[in-house]
């Protein structure tokens, strides 16, 4: 299994309407930390994640959050 790019090593720090997102899982996207498609042709595959309420949420940057598309401070131990 590959190990995802790290595009930074702390979260995305982002207001988001209520939605539907994909995350970029793969970390090569340049839509970050959106998916622009980049994943195309590796193993990855972006993660849909579902927004209710419209505030700020911390969205994974360093790609290896046990909760996918949320922080949840993995980043901290790298």
């Amino acid at each position: 299994m590959f190990e995802p790019l790290m595009p930074q090593k702390h979260s995305y720090k982002i207001e988001l309407e209520p939605g539907e997102y994909l995350w970029c899982a793969c970390g090569k996207s340049e839509n970050q930390p959106f998916c622009d498609d980049s994943h195309i042709g590796t193993e990855f595959e972006p993660v849909v994640f579902e927004i209710t309420e419209k505030k700020v949420y911390s969205i994974c940057g360093c790609k290896r959050s046990e909760k996918n598309a949320f922080c949840d401070g993995t980043h901290k131990l790298l």
